[in-house]
């Protein structure tokens, strides 16, 4: 009779950005302290395309690993599962959906734990639903009770209220979690762990949706609201492709990125950077504007900032007006100049 197989502890490993979005690693440690209360080995599963990252493995029965893999067994993890193809570089919600699937359904883990990011909301309820099996969402604590059940904690009712929820039936237990709800523990290169790859299924159906192309946008350093300098962008910067540049803007002036009503309405950009009385109140130290007329419920949003630097074709703008500085430009050429001038200096 085989000897019953160890429980395990899961963690999805979403590594696109994880020099800034440490959720990944933060899970791992948190699936360390609850994986020795439940006697379970922590496993991180790696969906991608890394293969440049691998060391030689062929002189050594216990190979050494890099990148994302080296990451994981680093911060704890005892096994990878890992599925490395082409195919899988760009995230598809469908495939790897599927992929998570199957690959529970084999090894039947105990609990799968996923970060509570833009991916992981679209990601975890559809894995959830297609093992048939509960999923708390934006956890804030996770514990082992008595009875060996994970408690998920999240608020609930507008976060009013804590909720304490259990999964008694269901398995695997479910539960996505906020990034930067745990600590990360240390980096341990000396750490060694097994690795499963797990390869691409000749009957996966084709991606009925496929990315044409990305585009990576600073991640904030500081909220829109707190920002010592914003970057507020209008219809006058002309199009979506020059409303980007405003994002180069800020990062190289340590700032972040706002945007008038029409421009958010108009798909440009999040809402997020929506300045306005339907969005954020900002009062930075400088506030440059480039493009933007100046309606009420745009200034009255930023009438706090300190110091404005207003660039419009239109020297009669209300924004021109407010301005301790106006410049009579367009405003998207001005960008492109003010950009190439501070590299310069940089340089």
């Amino acid at each position: 009779m085989s000897a019953q197989k160890k429980r395990a502890i899961w963690v999805f490993g979403d590594y696109r950005n994880y020099f800034q979005n440490r959720v990944t690693l933060q899970l791992l440690a948190r699936a360390r302290d609850l994986a020795g209360k439940i006697d379970a080995e922590v496993c991180a599963v790696l969906f991608g395309y890394w293969s440049e990252e691998w060391v030689d493995d062929a002189l050594s029965q216990n190979p050494t690993f890099c990148g994302v893999v080296g990451e994981s067994i680093a911060h704890g993890a005892d096994k990878v599962y890992l599925t490395d193809h082409p195919r899988l570089a760009a995230y598809s919600m469908e495939t790897y959906a599927l992929l998570m699937e199957r690959l529970a359904k084999r090894e039947k883990p105990e609990i799968i734990l996923i970060g509570a990011t833009t991916f992981g909301r679209e990601f975890a309820p559809r894995v959830a639903q297609r093992l048939k099996t509960g999923l708390t969402a934006d956890c804030i604590g996770l514990e082992i009770n008595e009875e060996g059940l994970l408690v998920q904690t999240a608020p609930s009712f507008g976060g009013n209220l804590v909720a304490q929820i259990v999964t008694p039936e269901c398995r695997p237990q479910m539960a996505t979690v906020r990034p930067g709800t745990f600590p990360e523990i240390p980096h341990d290169s000396s750490r060694r762990g097994e690795v499963v790859r797990v390869p691409l299924p000749k009957d996966l159906p084709e991606d009925r949706v496929r990315l044409v192309r990305s585009e990576r946008r600073p991640q904030r350093v500081t909220k829109l609201e707190d920002a010592r300098v914003v970057v507020c962008g209008g219809r006058g910067m002309g199009s979506k492709k020059k409303f980007a540049k405003l994002f180069e803007l800020a990062e190289l002036l340590g700032g972040e990125v706002g945007a008038t009503r029409p421009v958010v309405y108009a798909d440009w950009t999040d809402h997020e950077t929506l300045v306005g009385q339907a969005g954020k109140q900002v009062r930075p130290q400088i506030l440059f504007s480039f493009g933007i007329s100046g309606a009420i419920q745009h200034t009255a949003a930023c009438n706090g900032a300190k110091f404005v630097i207003a660039v419009n074709k239109n020297p009669n703008a209300t924004m021109m007006k407010l301005a301790d500085v106006a410049v009579v430009a367009d405003a998207s050429q001005f960008c492109t100049a003010l950009i190439q001038g501070l590299k310069r200096r940089i340089r």
